[in-house]
């Protein structure tokens, strides 16, 4: 080539390549119309099947006028070389020289077909066919003689021809494409033309596609895109520079992928398709091409493979049915194949041809299959004439390319993975896989779904695949990973088993076996649940076995093997049901690994930071995350309607899940000892009957799980030829040679190595083999043993490494060593052959024995076999699974999440991880994994830092003022809220709780600590709700040992001197709490809020029974069980310094200790909120609080009284149980010291009252035990709970209805004489309002004396209540009569019981100092007297009213301290009782008349009269006596009772006695009353009363009064 011609080449290449440039788009479409009247059409796209969204682009260009301008760029370039510098213009002015050369330079058209079908053939011309140097001339296109112009090139005359039939063309959619296309691929393939006028020639067709000249509606369109394709694809031309070269190559890569993605795409044929990805193949094989070059080819064949990949699912809808389409391609399956190599395409042979030499020949390699469009130098001429539109190609219809194709294409990528292949370098691999990548990520499904590209993935691609994620190549490895993801991720439903080897080998790989270290500040028990080797390692010793034959046993990688390995476990992780497949389709079949835990484990692990130490740092989160992940597809599913339908069994699942457990251990026994194995597996139900050789044969072949070398010395050993027999008759070897039979025989065992237990097998084997198979070739047993030896001796001697291949046995040594041996003659030549051929080609491999690459085919065909047994794997788009699938994972997920928020430091961590540990909560509260939920609750407890076994210290707890409120500044307070990961992990707590407390048990504990201490530290209240219970607020401070240090300032009186006192002793006060511990302090408190506890508590309140009693028994777990422990332990806590002086006064009291009281009260009110709740643990609530009450002495006041208070009310609630007694709670509380039960009265009545408020078998035990009234009255001398005693009393006196019974009279009467008496007080308060008006005497005060205060009051209320309690005194009377009928006493007695304490409690106040009680007692004494009900009965104790009432009342009313009490007043009384006196004898003197005793008691009158009058009163009882004794002498003499002896003789007696007795005080009384008859009637009444006294012996019905 001249210099001229390779500028001008240069030029042209340079203008080539920058048009490549800037051309659109290769696949972008368009269609072009010309409007009439215009010549400027409108040209827009329409898109296409892959490219619907793409805008559309107008050309403002005519589009002949388009290809005008390209047929003379192109003929301009030739013109511009050498080689066609002297050829014709006609090209340029559209011309030639004559009809027929052009005629021949075009394709055929169908009129041209309708002439040759009528036998005219247009005879190809090519001017001066017979003029040899015009031939010449011709061909090569050079001038003749001067003058005379030669016929033009047909290259160049192919663009004239095409110039001419465009004139006219209205619309270029109608133009015929083979037509337009046919000059310019003249050009392409011509290897007579250079690199750039080839780039000028694709560039035109590619500006075609481009701006769509080409439509749908094109005729011929399948035609022209046929010749199109082979025209590119065997693309010839001369090479010159690699850059020009290059860019001819880029220009076919990116017309292949606009003709795949354009119009016409899917109208090429199988075949042309094919090729076109043989040549992206070939230049990416071809490694003397630029990188940049091949990598473009490598980006040109992904996206062609997904336009082809993305045509199988159109071809799925198209067909409708897949057996249909796959039944449609059987027949053209075999029809196309393709072998890329790096120079078997012609355009990538010519770029790397020699440059041209001045022959100017181009190189070029012919193939061997025939092409569509033949090259030229096929015909030995520079070009083809008109070969694509051959008569032929036009009359068959051209199929689209379908599967066969695919198919194809399919398996040259596949194959170019073969690790053993050596042809390929390790980058067509990597190439290969990328591109496989692709088609798996379009149509994975679909390949799946065809039998003939499904095959190719389950057997070739994935033997290849799991090979080479072995290497060490990162490349190769990184790309292996990608496409095993993707493999997976698209057809894992017909890949169950390859899967199961892929992950066993990833997690083998990837699970490493080192203990996590130890960190400071996180507690073992956190991470605990972290698996530290995958189950399938720990449980199963076979699969791992397997996997070393396949090679897939794991073993050290490369830290960023390890990365790439897990991103893959990632990637897979993210699909939402990948896991759930896992755990139904392997964890829970018997004879798959658990990889559903294991890969949760691994990833659990590999989360832990420090798995970074032998991967990379992107490992940790990257495992993390799709740990998270896992949670949170679970999370997501708990709302989804559950879908059963098509999926199997949850319980069937569970049964074989039981079922699989049982079998690894039994296997695991049997590999150890068989006896213990079959034993246990016995035991368990799995095999049936142990003494049955056929049920113990069938399950040992059919569990995978038993170890072969165990096997098969268990099966050979002595006493156990049953089951060896058994064994073999579960094999049939009909129509087996005899090496095939052991073959499959030596799948199930290994041969043990002891000679003798070989033989045994052997025989019965060939015995066995004699029996079943019938072999026409061997006459006896013997001969079958002898050569079964024979095998295994040669298998060992071909495959054993250590001999020397030289040194190996021939057929001829075979042979001649079993000569013989067949019954006294030789075996059959052909038969022994085949039994050396096949052992010496594929050996039979003994399991557990080589690790090599025959085992791994062997394996891998081992794998192959099962997969038909093991079925498809199950997609579980559904969330029935996932409750069993959390109960097995649940532990390493949640230890990995504490151990990741304890050791985490980024705010990212932290959120996914709280996310997270809610995550696992909702779940596990959804399905009642109680186990789940309890481990969360404990790992995030133990991160708060507050649940603590023993208390915070409290000591130095200080209150300050914070605006209006107050905040206890403590130490716990401090610490927590300078902690912001304690702060996340509380919330985070009871974000967890909060809705979980059904689910809650074991972990209760932890939850009650917490609120401990938070409750100790005044964090939170005790409760967050109204309480049940009617009573004050837990005190938190124990206000005898506890300074308040917020109020000392505002401190006065007693305490204050105290506090100043200690410290001035100790000079050591806490300082004042800094600016930064208030704001901690603050900080805790927003945490404490944040963490909305009431909502806990008000679930809590709510919850069923079975759910609430793990949390009662937790807070009573708390609870110390030795009381003087708690003593020591909160004393050396909680107490402040003291001084010696203080210790010893505080030495003897115990510490108050609020928890306690916190744990009791909590406990009680749960217990008491409904009839269920007291059923199910009022009793342990109830020996929890008695427990505290057997220790009185060791708890403080507060505790006791609160804890009685709990008591009273549990009894109220469960009075009808029998685990709490009335007497027993009221005798304990009877039993206390005065000074705890005065300190404890308010709550212990609060507590009584709360009993006996409603009418009911309580209240009457209650009120009839003798220990209730004890407590009463103890407590009635107490000041402050008088009145509310006194409130019960009145209640029970006066109520309705009266519980004043038998039981209780006689102690609720003298419970009312004691108000009554102690009203006495108010005699002072009466005294002193009296003033000067009366001075009594007093004892003598010293001159500096003063007066007591007096709380008028108190006083008041005292007087008030003995005022009431007379008053009670006196309306019990009215229930006598009904006690006494009820008592059935004797009457005597019955007075006794009911009316004398009646009369003993009036008399004993009508002498109180008190004038207003006593006023009031009389009163009520004159009512009782005077009562109908006193005389009611037929008997006379009644008449005791003197005796025992009256006569002591005016004989204590003389007793000169009674008459000191109140000297004014007294008098009084006893002028009133000296006239009650009178007044009641006189009320009953008819019914005293009757009795015998009516004398002594009138003389006894007269003797106490006697006495008044003489008291030294003064004035008042000396006028008041005899004006009483006055009234009745007279009634009695009016009513005939004192009358002298003359008016009535039986009154002799009486009337002397009275007078006699009289006059000794009174001696002018007789005369005053005239009572005496005159004289002389004296003597006639002596008669009578000697008889009256003649009858004094008569018996006395009335004992008299003494």
């Amino acid at each position: 080539m001249s210099d001229g011609s390779q500028a001008t080449d240069t030029l042209v290449s340079e203008q080539a390549t920058h048009s490549l440039t800037s051309l659109p788009e290769s696949n972008s479409n368009f269609s072009a119309s010309k409007e009439s009247g215009h010549s400027r059409p409108a040209v827009q796209t329409n898109g296409n099947m892959m490219d619907s969204g793409r805008s559309t682009v107008s050309v403002a260009v005519d589009p002949v006028a388009l290809i005008t301008t390209e047929c003379i760029t192109v003929t301009s370039a030739m013109r511009k070389h050498g080689r066609w510098a002297h050829s014709s213009v006609s090209a340029i002015l559209s011309g030639s020289s004559t009809h027929t050369s052009l005629q021949s330079s075009r394709p055929g058209t169908p009129r041209d077909q309708l002439g040759n079908d009528k036998g005219v053939r247009t005879r190809p011309s090519t001017g001066v066919a017979d003029d040899n140097d015009g031939g010449l001339a011709s061909r090569w296109g050079l001038r003749g003689k001067k003058g005379k112009s030669m016929q033009d090139n047909p290259l160049m005359a192919g663009f004239g021809r095409l110039r001419r039939e465009l004139q006219g063309c209205k619309d270029i959619h109608k133009f015929d494409a083979p037509s337009l296309f046919h000059p310019f691929l003249q050009v392409i393939q011509a290897s007579a033309t250079s690199a750039p006028i080839t780039s000028i020639a694709l560039m035109a067709i590619t500006k075609f596609f481009s701006y769509n000249l080409i439509s749908p509606d094109s005729p011929r369109l399948a035609l022209a895109m046929q010749s199109l394709s082979a025209a590119i694809t065997h693309c010839r031309f001369e090479a010159s520079d690699s850059a020009a070269d290059e860019v001819v190559l880029l220009r076919i890569l990116k017309l292949m992928e606009g003709m795949l993605s354009g119009p016409g795409g899917d109208l090429l044929g199988d075949e042309s398709v094919c090729e076109m990805m043989e040549t992206g193949l070939s230049m990416c094989c071809q490694s003397r091409l630029t990188e940049l070059l091949r990598r473009s080819a490598e980006m040109s064949m992904v996206k062609m493979c997904q336009i082809i990949f993305e045509r199988l699912k159109h071809l799925e809808i198209e067909a409708g049915d897949l057996e249909a389409l796959d039944e449609d391609t059987k027949e053209d399956m075999d029809t196309v194949k393709m072998a890329p190599s790096a120079n078997a395409n012609d355009a990538v042979r010519s770029s790397l041809a020699a440059p041209p030499s001045d022959s100017r020949q181009s190189a070029s390699l012919d193939k061997s299959r025939n092409s569509p469009l033949p090259s030229p130098m096929e015909n030995g001429t520079e070009m083809g004439v008109a070969a694509p539109a051959s008569e032929a190609s036009d009359d068959l219809p051209i199929k689209p390319y379908s599967l066969p194709s695919i198919r194809e294409l399919f398996r040259v990528l596949v194959d170019l993975l073969d690790p053993h292949d050596r042809q390929h370098a390790d980058t067509m691999r990597v190439m290969a896989l990328r591109i496989i990548d692709v088609a798996l990520e379009v149509a994975g499904p679909s390949i799946a779904k065809h039998p003939s590209l499904a095959n190719l993935a389950e057997d070739r691609l994935c033997r290849y695949l799991f090979q080479l994620v072995r290497s060490d190549n990162m490349a190769i490895l990184h790309e292996s990973l990608i496409v095993a993801g993707t493999l997976l991720a698209t057809c894992r439903g017909v890949l169950k088993l390859q899967q199961e080897l892929f992950l066993s080998y990833l997690v083998a790989c990837l699970h490493p076996r080192v203990e996590i270290p130890r960190e400071p500040g996180i507690d073992p028990s956190l991470y605990a649940g972290v698996p530290q080797a995958p189950s399938s390692g720990r449980a199963t010793p076979v699969p791992v076995n397997d996997r070393q034959k396949l090679g897939m046993e794991g073993g050290s990688r490369k830290p960023d093997a390890r990365e790439a390995m897990v991103e893959t476990i990632g990637a897979l992780a993210r699909i939402p049901t990948f896991m759930a497949e896992l755990y139904v389709n392997y964890d829970c079949e018997v004879d798959r690994s658990d990889l559903c835990e294991d890969m949760v484990g691994l990833l659990s692990r590999n989360a832990i930071p420090d798995s970074a130490t032998w991967s990379t740092t992107s490992v940790p989160p990257l495992c993390l995350d799709a740990l998270l992940g896992y949670i949170q597809f679970i999370a997501e599913r708990l709302d989804d309607e559950p879908r059963y339908e098509g999926y199997p069994g949850v319980a069937q699942l569970r049964e074989k899940r039981r079922k699989k457990k049982i079998i690894i251990h039994g296997a695991a026994k049997f590999n150890e000892n068989p006896k213990a194995g079959l034993a246990y597996l016995s035991a368990k139900g799995l095999i049936e009957d142990p003494t049955d050789a056929k049920s113990v044969a069938n399950f040992l072949k059919g569990t995978t799980r038993i170890s072969k070398k165990p096997f098969g010395e268990f099966i050979s050993k002595k006493g156990n030829e049953p089951i060896l027999e058994a064994l073999m008759d579960s094999y049939e070897f009909s129509g087996k040679r005899l090496d095939e039979a052991l073959r499959e025989l030596l799948e199930a065992f290994r041969l043990p190595g002891e000679s003798a237990l070989i033989e045994r097998i052997i025989t019965v084997f060939s015995e066995h083999y004699y029996e079943t198979a019938d072999p026409e070739a061997i006459a006896d047993k013997d001969a079958i043993y002898v050569l079964t030896y024979a095998v295994i001796m040669l298998n060992t001697d071909q495959h054993n490494p250590n001999v020397r291949p030289q040194d190996r046995m021939k057929y001829e040594n075979f042979a001649r060593n079993l000569r013989g041996v067949n019954g006294g003659k030789d075996f059959d030549t052909e038969y022994l052959q085949a039994i050396f051929d096949s052992i010496q080609s594929n050996e039979i491999i003994l399991p557990d024995e080589h690790d090599n690459k025959h085992a791994f085919d062997y394996a891998w065909k081992e794998l192959l076999l099962k997969t038909g047994s093991a079925g498809d794997l199950a997609i579980c788009d559904t969330n029935i699974f996932d409750a069993d699938m959390f109960a097995a994972t649940w532990k390493p997920v949640v230890s990995t999440l504490s151990y990741v928020f304890m050791s985490a430091s980024d705010d990212a961590v932290f959120s996914r991880v709280i996310t997270g540990f809610d995550q696992c909560a909702r779940i596990a509260a959804k399905y009642g994994l109680t186990e789940a939920v309890d481990q969360v609750v404990y790992c995030l407890s133990y991160i708060t830092t507050l649940a603590t076994e023993s208390p915070s210290n409290t000591s130095l707890n200080t209150e300050v003022q914070v605006g209006e409120n107050s905040v206890m500044v403590s130490e716990l307070a401090v610490k927590f809220g300078r902690d912001f990961k304690a702060q996340l992990a509380t919330v985070v707590l009871f974000r967890v709780v909060t809705g979980s407390e059904a689910v809650i048990s074991e972990s209760w504990k932890y939850i009650v600590r917490i609120w401990l201490n938070l409750f100790v530290n005044s964090l939170i209240p005790p409760f967050f709700g109204p309480n049940r219970m009617d009573i004050p607020p837990i005190p938190l401070q124990n206000p005898s040992l506890v300074i308040d240090r917020g109020q000392k300032a505002n401190e006065t009186g007693v305490f204050s001197a105290f506090t100043s006192y200690i410290s001035s002793y100790v000079a050591d006060d806490p300082p004042e709490p800094s600016d930064e511990e208030l704001e901690s302090t603050l900080c805790t408190v927003d945490c404490v809020n944040a963490c909305y506890m009431g909502d806990v508590f008000a679930n809590v309140v709510n919850l069923p029974v079975d759910s609430l009693k793990p949390l009662v028994l937790a807070l009573l777990a708390q609870l110390p069980d030795d009381p003087a422990s708690i003593v020591i332990s909160v004393k050396s806590e909680t107490e402040p310094p003291m001084s010696p002086a203080s210790q010893k006064g505080a030495a003897t009291g115990p510490t108050y200790d609020p928890s306690m009281v916190y744990i009791l009260e909590l406990c009680t009110v749960l217990a008491l909120r409904d009839s269920d709740t007291v059923n199910a643990f009022g009793a342990d609530v109830a020996e929890a609080l008695q427990n505290v009450m057997r220790n009185i002495a060791s708890y403080h006041h507060i505790m006791v009284s609160r804890t009685i208070f709990y008591l009273l009310h549990l009894l109220h609630a469960s009075y009808e149980q029998t685990f709490l007694r009335a007497p027993i709670v009221l005798h304990t509380i009877s039993s206390f010291k005065k000074d705890l039960l005065s300190k404890s009265a308010p709550l212990v009545l609060q507590g009584l009252t709360q009993c006996i408020k409603e009418p009911g078998p309580l209240r009457n035990e209650i009120m009839t035990s003798p220990d209730f009234w004890v407590i009463l009255r103890n407590l009635a001398s107490n000041a402050q709970s008088a009145p509310t005693v006194f409130e019960i009393l009145e209640g029970i006196a006066v109520g309705s209805p009266p519980t004043i019974m038998a039981d209780n009279y006689e102690s609720a009467v003298k419970l009312l004489t004691d108000f009554a008496s102690a009203g006495s007080i108010g005699s002072t308060l009466e005294q002193r309002k009296q003033g000067s008006r009366t001075k009594p005497k007093r004892p003598q005060k010293r001159p500096n004396q003063k007066e007591p205060p007096i709380d008028e009051a108190a006083v008041e209320a005292a007087v008030s209540r003995g005022v009431k309690a007379i008053t009670m005194i006196y309306s019990v009377t009215t229930r006598i009569p009904v006690l006494m009928k009820q008592s059935h006493l004797e009457s005597k007695e019955a007075w006794a019981a009911y009316w004398s304490p009646i009369f003993r409690a009036l008399t004993t106040q009508c002498t109180n100092p008190c004038r207003e009680i006593r006023h009031q007692a009389f009163s009520a004494l004159q009512r009782t007297l005077l009562s109908p009900e006193l005389t009611s009965g037929e008997h006379e104790e009644w008449t005791a009213i003197f005796g025992e009432v009256l006569f002591p009342l005016i004989v204590r009313l003389l007793k000169p301290e009674v008459f000191s009490s109140d000297p004014v007043g007294m008098s009084e009384t006893r002028v009133q009782a000296a006239t009650l006196l009178c007044k009641i004898f006189l009320h009953y003197l008819v019914l005293l008349s009757k009795w015998d005793g009516m004398l002594d008691l009138w003389i006894k009158i007269l003797d106490i009269m006697d006495r008044l009058m003489n008291s030294g009163q003064g004035d008042s009882l000396e006028e008041a006596v005899p004006e009483s004794l006055k009234n009745i002498l007279l009634v009695m003499s009016s009513s005939g009772y004192l009358v002298p002896q003359s008016q009535d003789p039986a009154q002799e007696k009486l009337w002397s006695e009275t007078w006699k007795r009289i006059d000794r005080f009174l001696p002018d009384l007789r005369k005053d009353l005239a009572l005496d008859p005159p004289m002389e009637a004296e003597k006639p009444t002596e008669v009578p009363v000697e008889e009256k006294k003649g009858d004094e012996n008569a018996p006395a019905t009335v004992s008299p009064v003494s």
